[in-house]
């Protein structure tokens, strides 16, 4: 009797380990992270054999494609591995359109449908987009939902006629008509619209920060620097300075550091190049610099605070250094070319400005403004965001005969 009762046992003991292990292996293979990810995309009304790119983004940089495939079907698939989450475009044709996502180690849907304009460019736009399986691409979207606020904000003061009434101050500028100009611009129209837009811009400054201090322990702060900042300015390095550890360190932190604290580019040389000024003549930095002992390439933006402030500390060196050989050369990285030419009429700068191309400003590695470049006479830089006290300084040892 024994003997049955001890066979029941150790058969129940078995039973019971099978079930405990069975368990085991369920919790562990739901508990395990997944260590790579997989985006699904099904889109219609796009031809198959369209070119589909996954193009990192928020980097300030060209991206190249870390994959690249074709729709078949209206679908395309890309798979890989990531540290940390991070945001992508995903490029449909010849960089016709896109979707953004938050890439994370998961499986990603992708669903949309796409259309084809029938106007010159053949843009492709999307609509019903939905993304789904990144958690981070949600928490993403939740974070960045008072953006929709801030654009409904922005179209209901850009009114029809705050829009003509910009056309025609830009015109009387372009005339050099100040009188007009300044008639124009004291209308109560346009002092309602100049007040609209502060209070727009306090509001977009507000919830920016909010957002980005709101996540500084995270990889997430220095993530919503970069997308929502264009460039950096000095006024921006007390929130990167907020950051943890971590943050700091996290793939988008370091990126963030690089464009806060750009490399040194002293002892290397400029090369030529060409940009417009307000009046579209095209100039050659060659020929603005001909026959000068140096030269200051001075980025900044009309939007840029700390630019604006600098303008005066300029033109006292260029009165006095400018008999002695100085040149200054302004290039304006405004993608608002109104904004910039609004600038100079304010600013009334007695050098050369030029509108930058986006091409130049990468060429000299600029990532935060103002970011100034004292070059020599041979086209070598020798000195590099010297401002104030420090420019005067450099100036008075340079030319001091």
């Amino acid at each position: 009797m024994k003997a049955i009762q001890n066979k029941i046992i150790g058969f129940c003991l078995c039973l019971f380990m099978v079930s405990i292990n069975i368990q085991a292996q369920k919790k562990k293979a739901t508990s395990t992270p997944v260590s790579s990810y997989t985006i699904e995309g099904t889109i219609t009304g796009l031809a198959d054999g369209t070119e589909v790119k996954l193009i990192p983004g928020a980097t300030h940089s060209s991206e190249l494609p870390v994959a690249e495939t074709t729709l078949k079907d209206g679908k395309f698939t890309f798979a890989g591995k990531l540290n940390e989450p991070r945001f992508f475009y995903v490029v449909f044709g010849k960089n016709k359109g896109n979707i953004s996502v938050m890439v994370e180690n998961s499986k990603i849907k992708i669903t949309a449908a796409g259309k084809v304009s029938d106007q010159e460019g053949e843009r492709i736009s999307f609509k019903d987009l939905v993304v789904t399986g990144s958690k981070s691409h949600d928490y993403y979207k939740k974070e960045t939902a008072f953006r929709e606020e801030l654009e409904k904000d922005y179209a209901a003061y850009h009114t029809k006629d705050s829009d003509e009434l910009s056309k025609l101050i830009g015109a009387a500028r372009r005339d050099k008509n100040v009188k007009a100009a300044d008639s124009l611009q004291n209308l109560p129209v346009w002092k309602k619209f100049e007040a609209d837009e502060k209070a727009f811009f306090t509001k977009v400054e507000k919830t920016t920060l909010e957002v980005i201090s709101k996540h500084k322990a995270t990889w997430w702060g220095p993530f919503f620097m970069m997308t929502n900042f264009s460039y950096f300015t000095p006024e921006q390095k007390p929130l990167f300075d907020q950051f943890s550890e971590a943050a700091k360190k996290s793939y988008y932190g370091q990126i963030l550091d690089k464009d806060l604290n750009p490399k040194s580019l002293i002892g290397t040389s400029i090369a030529n190049f060409s940009l417009k000024d307000k009046d579209g003549k095209p100039y050659s930095a060659k020929d603005i610099v001909a026959g000068k002992k140096y030269i200051l390439v001075d980025f900044w933006a009309s939007w840029c605070g700390p630019c604006r402030k600098e303008i005066p500390n300029l033109k006292t060196a260029y009165a006095e250094y400018g008999p002695k050989g100085f040149e200054i050369l302004s290039v304006s990285i405004d993608k608002d070319e109104k904004a910039w030419q609004k600038a100079l009429g304010q600013e009334n700068m007695q050098w050369h400005n030029l509108l930058d191309d986006d091409k130049v400003s990468k060429a000299f590695n600029v990532k935060a403004i103002p970011a100034t470049y004292l070059v020599d006479s041979k086209g070598v830089i020798i000195g590099d965001n010297l401002r104030g006290a420090e420019l005067e300084a450099k100036l008075k040892e340079l030319l001091k005969s």
